[in-house]
């Protein structure tokens, strides 16, 4: 399942997570933060929030209905968010509303052609990797990384197999017999934080923290542009 057909399909409603910046999570949010093991409100302080500037020119890809780029944006007064998505996130997100801050990309594929290289600050992604096996994984990080400035940072929520048989299956939301299946059989492929480092070195980024430690089931990796 883990296909570009399917990953195109298969979020065509627009992912919410609601709003996670609040003190108090609304039901959306308090289920995921549930499954997931951890606080969307302190990963933003912790993965995205030392690497924004006012004037930060940040990549999304997959926001969805955007409820992580309605964050980013509140931090971004003079800076611009890209966002990549195989859906038309513009009936969630409403450019028009940013004054030229949001520039919202409908693609294909895992190119990011639409975004000229040497111009990104910070890439970020929330929910997709997870959903990518690691051949699409190893594609996005190389394409990815031309478009990053000297220095550039990005942080990645992965699938991380290891953390989730200690944290639970049925816990964190993931059918257990998925250890059974055939990664192009199932929509939560295979990946390990050392699985994870070895991509990210052959795409050719140098990789500061290969987990956050923010998440009891999944795992954040720090990377910056070598």
């Amino acid at each position: 399942m883990p296909t570009t057909d399917w990953l195109k399909k298969e979020f065509d409603y627009g992912y919410d997570s609601g709003n996670v910046l609040g003190l108090l999570p609304n039901k959306i949010r308090r289920s995921e933060e549930q499954r997931i093991g951890g606080s969307y409100r302190r990963v933003f302080k912790r993965a995205i929030l030392p690497f924004l500037k006012s004037d930060s020119v940040v990549m999304e890809l997959g926001p969805g209905n955007g409820a992580w780029s309605r964050a980013i944006l509140k931090h971004l007064p003079h800076g611009k968010l890209i966002t990549v998505d195989y859906q038309d996130v513009t009936q969630w997100l409403d450019p028009d509303k940013y004054d030229g801050r949001l520039d919202c990309h409908q693609v294909a594929d895992n190119s990011f052609s639409c975004v000229d290289d040497g111009t990104v600050d910070f890439f970020w992604s929330m929910g997709v990797l997870c959903h990518n096996n690691r051949t699409h994984i190893g594609e996005i990080l190389q394409n990815a990384l031309p478009k990053l400035k000297p220095n550039g940072y990005a942080c990645h929520q992965y699938a991380n197999w290891d953390k989730l048989d200690r944290y639970g299956w049925r816990r964190g939301g993931v059918p257990s017999e998925f250890r059974k299946m055939q990664d192009d059989e199932i929509w939560w492929p295979r990946n390990s934080q050392a699985e994870m480092v070895s991509l990210s070195m052959k795409a050719g980024w140098k990789v500061i923290k290969p987990d956050l430690g923010l998440l009891r089931r999944d795992s954040i990796i720090q990377l910056r542009n070598a």
